[in-house]
C-alpha cells in the first residue's frame, strides 16, 4: 500500500489490515508526517469492503510507540500557538482511528507511553505482552494530555487511577495495566501474534454489519444522553435485519452449517 511516508507501513493480510508503526530507532516515537500516514490508511482500509478488522503494532520489540517525537517539540510545538497547529494535524489521524466502523485491535509490545497509549486508546480492543510498559510522562515534561485521550483513559480506568497515572507519571507493567482495564489482555511474548490472530480470525468469521452496529452503538452509549444519537442506532439495527447476511445468518444457523457473510 503507497502511503505518503515509509514510517508507516501497510497491507492487506486477507481480510485484515495491518497497519505498523516503523520508526524503530526512535522507539516507534510518532511525528507528524506519521499521523498523515496512519490517516492514509484508515482511509484505505476503512473504503475496502474486503478489509474486516485492523490490526496496528510496532515494528521491532521495543516499543507499541514511545510517545510523541519530541525532537520535532522545538520547531512544532514550541509554544501555545504551534502546539495548537501541532494537535489540529495529529487530531486528524486520530479521528480516522476513532471514526473507523471496522474493530480495531491495538498488538502492544514493548512501550506504550504517552501518545503512544493514545493511539492504543483509540482502538476497541488492546492485546499486550508482558514485556510492555504503559504510562503518561506529561507531568515530566509540563504539558497537558489533551481531553479526548483523558476522556478515553477515564472511560476505561475510571477518574481516580487516571488521576493517578496522569499525576505520577509511573509505568505500569502488562499485568498491572490488565488489572486496571487499560487493557483487554497481557499474554506470554510468545503468545502476542496468536492471541491477536485468534480475535482477528474470529471477527473474519461474523457479520460486518452487526459488527459495526455493535461497536457504534457502544460508542453511542459512552456519550451524555443529550449527544446519544439515537437515529443513527435505529438506523443501524435496521441495516442488520434489512441484510442479506441477516437471512445467511438464520439458513445456517437452521442447516447447521457455518455462515458465510459477505457485508450485505
Amino acid at each position: 500500500m503507497e502511503l505518503s511516508t515509509q514510517k508507516i507501513l501497510a497491507h492487506n493480510d486477507g481480510p485484515v489490515g495491518r497497519i505498523i508503526l516503523n520508526n524503530p530507532e526512535r522507539r516507534n516515537a510518532i511525528s507528524l508526517d506519521m499521523w498523515q500516514g496512519i490517516s492514509e490508511a484508515f482511509d484505505q482500509f476503512s473504503e475496502n469492503p474486503k478489509i474486516r478488522c485492523v490490526v496496528m503494532s510496532g515494528a521491532g520489540d521495543k516499543a507499541f510507540a514511545s510517545g510523541a517525537d519530541i525532537s520535532q517539540f522545538k520547531e512544532r510545538r514550541s509554544n501555545a500557538d504551534a502546539a495548537e497547529e501541532y494537535a489540529r494535524i495529529s487530531m486528524a489521524g486520530r479521528q480516522k482511528m476513532l471514526h473507523c466502523e471496522k474493530p480495531f485491535i491495538a498488538q502492544i509490545r514493548g512501550f506504550c507511553m504517552g501518545g503512544g497509549l493514545g493511539i492504543a486508546l483509540a482502538a476497541d480492543i488492546r492485546i499486550a505482552s508482558e514485556d510492555s510498559q504503559f504510562g503518561v510522562p506529561a507531568a515530566r515534561l509540563s504539558i497537558a494530555y489533551d481531553r479526548l485521550n483523558l476522556g478515553n483513559l477515564v472511560a476505561l480506568v475510571g477518574p481516580s487511577k487516571a488521576k493517578e497515572i496522569l499525576l505520577t507519571a509511573k509505568r505500569y507493567s502488562g499485568l498491572e495495566a490488565e488489572k486496571m482495564g487499560l487493557i483487554n489482555s497481557c499474554v506470554p511474548i510468545s503468545d502476542l501474534e496468536t492471541t491477536v490472530a485468534d480475535i482477528t480470525d474470529r471477527i473474519s468469521e461474523n457479520a460486518p454489519l452487526s459488527m459495526k452496529a455493535s461497536k457504534l452503538t457502544i460508542n453511542e452509549l459512552m456519550k451524555d444522553d443529550s449527544a446519544f444519537d439515537g437515529a443513527l442506532v435505529d438506523g443501524l439495527t435496521r441495516d442488520c435485519f434489512d441484510s442479506k447476511d441477516y437471512q445467511e445468518g438464520q439458513e445456517a444457523f437452521l442447516n447447521k452449517r457455518k455462515p458465510v457473510f459477505t457485508g450485505g
